[in-house]
């Protein structure tokens, strides 16, 4: 059921041709703001027997224009969804959110079947009905619950609960001897599609507990779970027990295999930390000796610098051999009144002179 194009235009926003997701038309800029009635947001939704209905009133069903367009506070569009709802998780959360946001003032009332119906259409269930009941009251997109929900909905059931339109995924829904139990709901201009989320349902849950049924039985025994409470034979009570143990020592041992390759791996790198260290102080080490001790290197300059030094105070150099010599005259004596001998020298420079001049003090007296 395509919805009709609106060209209503006004200032603020302007509803594109077509349709949106879910069958809801799209808007540009700002949709209308409108304030549903919506008992789940603050607390748990009520039960249909505890809401009180005015029938006084006559029961005029909303056109899907009329929804989609917006109805006024007081009417809100009545939206059914049903379900099983059992091991209630997010692709439920999702159906009814999607439900919830068909049209903009939208009261949404999901029905859920009991224990009986579901097990004999269906299955056995996991939670009991009291159980899903609750699940779903608890949900924040419904307004409403309809407990011991029929299986297929009659004009009686959607008259007494003033029923707009049925949401539920486009998928027919073979049971109860019909290939599609929504096909009179779609002929008669009432059905709206809702998508559902890929990846999870209630029966891959369940598929994943019977796969890993050990793994969650060894839980559960683990936290205080009876063997009898579990459905577990005695044996493989022991069986699991000794199974947890194992697994005990094994991630023991993994975690010591983790802690040694951590230190070697820190070892490693040390080492090679240290290894660098020493081949960066060798090549300074080396490079300085070569300067220090190589064949040009500093010591030799210093040698050889030490060398001419030495020699140059053993042997220093001679005068030229052009310059001219000169004898040395003899420094000028000092004569003694009324004599012709020269003074007697000083002991200093009597060594020096006594080969040069002999001081005769025999003569000196007589004379």
């Amino acid at each position: 059921m395509e919805p009709p194009t609106s060209s209503r235009l006004n200032s603020r926003k302007r509803r594109k041709e077509g349709s949106g997701p879910n069958g809801a038309a799209e808007l540009d800029g700002i949709p209308p703001k409108m304030s549903r009635r919506s008992f789940g947001l603050r607390e748990p939704a009520p039960f249909s027997d505890e809401v009180e209905i005015d029938y006084s009133k006559p029961y005029i069903r909303v056109t899907y224009e009329e929804a989609v367009r917006g109805t006024p506070l007081d009417r809100p569009v009545r939206v059914y969804a049903d379900g099983i709802f059992d091991l209630f998780h997010s692709g439920h959360a999702r159906a009814l959110m999607q439900a919830k946001n068909l049209f903009p003032n939208t009261y949404l009332i999901v029905g859920v079947c009991s224990d009986e119906l579901t097990h004999n259409f269906k299955g056995f269930t996991v939670m009991n009905e009291n159980e899903r009941y609750d699940a779903v009251q608890h949900c924040r997109y419904v307004d409403e619950v309809v407990r011991n929900a029929p299986w297929t909905l009659t004009p009686e059931f959607l008259a007494e609960h003033r029923i707009d339109f049925v949401a539920h995924d486009d998928i027919p829904y073979s049971s109860a001897g019909s290939d599609d139990v929504y096909k009179h709901i779609k002929e008669a201009g009432m059905f709206a599609p809702t998508q559902r989320t890929e990846g999870i349902s209630t029966s891959d849950i369940i598929t994943r507990i019977v796969r890993d049924y050990d793994v969650y039985a060894r839980r559960n025994l683990q936290r205080g779970y009876t063997a009898k409470e579990l459905n577990v034979s005695f044996i493989n009570e022991k069986k699991y027990h000794l199974q947890e143990r194992v697994d005990k020592v094994k991630k023991r041992v993994k975690d010591v295999e983790e802690k040694s390759k951590e230190f070697v791996q820190k070892v490693e790198e040390k080492s090679i930390d240290l290894i660098q260290k020493w081949e960066e102080k060798s090549r300074e080490f080396i490079g300085n000796f070569l300067e220090m001790f190589g064949p040009e290197g500093a010591l030799k300059h210093m040698l050889k610098e030490g060398k001419g030094r030495m020699l140059q105070a053993i042997s220093p150099k001679q005068s030229p051999s052009s310059s001219p010599t000169h004898d040395r005259s003899p420094s000028p004596s000092f004569r003694w009144p009324f004599s012709t001998k020269t003074p007697p020298a000083s002991p200093a420079n009597r060594s020096r002179n006594e080969s040069a001049v002999t001081y005769d003090i025999s003569e000196d007296e007589e004379d």
